[in-house]
């Protein structure tokens, strides 16, 4: 249930200022490294994509090429042709570091605000109000984040246990936004644990320590350790991002 109100969210339509191809390929980027749109799968038609977004099917060809460039998309022709996705490591690590490079030290800080506003109100809330399942579910995911050895997996587990988090706190405004959130956060992740064991082991720990919490009814816990966990998650971007500006710098 949760996916398909997922990609119902990936492909609404566009706010009239974000009509451009580059809000159109990050949308979808963000979908593709969230695992909402699978690798080989292929997109709905050029047309349909289109009105679905509401953007012009130029604008919509713009942001396909976009993402041909990147790694993310291929076209096929023929009978059995159209455009399918390509969610390679090597792709969306690289899709990961060039999106890092263009934001800035505000917009990462304040994307990491708004992720501990909605997040952490549904831990707290999760922590009211989830069900024996939904408990056992988030305790699922958190083992399989210190389990899975897959970066793309990794990173898109750890992203749906904050939508499971949403889910469990019985919100469909507060599940909506952290869907939204994780759209954008999506191809920023991958440069959250980049090839360190230990960031991963730490990653793996601190969602264990929120699904604990909810589990125990403890409200205040649960929100507190989401919050301090996004916030350290901001504060490592920040960092990536300063020494991806460094480098560039220096050529």
């Amino acid at each position: 249930m949760l996916s398909d109100a997922a990609r119902r969210v990936v492909f609404a339509p566009l706010d009239d200022s974000w009509g451009r191809g580059e809000a159109v390929a990050r949308r979808l980027a963000g979908a593709i490294a969230m695992g909402l749109i699978g690798d080989g799968e292929q997109l709905p038609s050029e047309q349909e994509l289109a009105l679905s977004m509401n953007v012009s099917t130029i604008t919509l060809r713009d942001a396909l090429s976009d993402l041909r460039a990147k790694g993310l998309v291929e076209t096929r022709r023929g009978r059995t042709g159209g455009s399918f996705v390509r969610a390679s490591p090597v792709a969306l690590a690289e899709l990961s570091r060039q999106r890092l490079a263009e934001v800035g030290v505000s917009e990462l800080r304040d994307l990491g605000d708004v992720h501990m506003a909605v997040a952490g109100t549904a831990a707290q809330l999760a922590a009211q109000r989830a069900s024996a399942t939904e408990i056992v579910r988030l305790r699922s995911l958190a083992v399989k984040v210190g389990e899975l050895q897959d970066e793309a997996e990794l990173h898109r587990i750890d992203g749906r246990f904050f939508i499971e988090v949403a889910a469990a706190a019985q919100s469909v405004r507060l599940t909506k936004q952290e869907i939204g959130l994780q759209a954008e956060l999506a191809p920023l992740s991958w440069c959250l644990t980049g090839d360190d064991p230990a960031r991963r082991s730490r990653l793996a720990a601190d969602r264990e320590a929120v699904a604990e919490a909810i589990a125990g009814r403890d409200s205040r816990l649960a929100r507190e350790l989401t919050e301090v966990q996004l916030a350290e998650d901001t504060q490592v971007l920040i960092a990536q991002h300063i020494e991806l500006t460094r480098r560039r710098q220096r050529g």
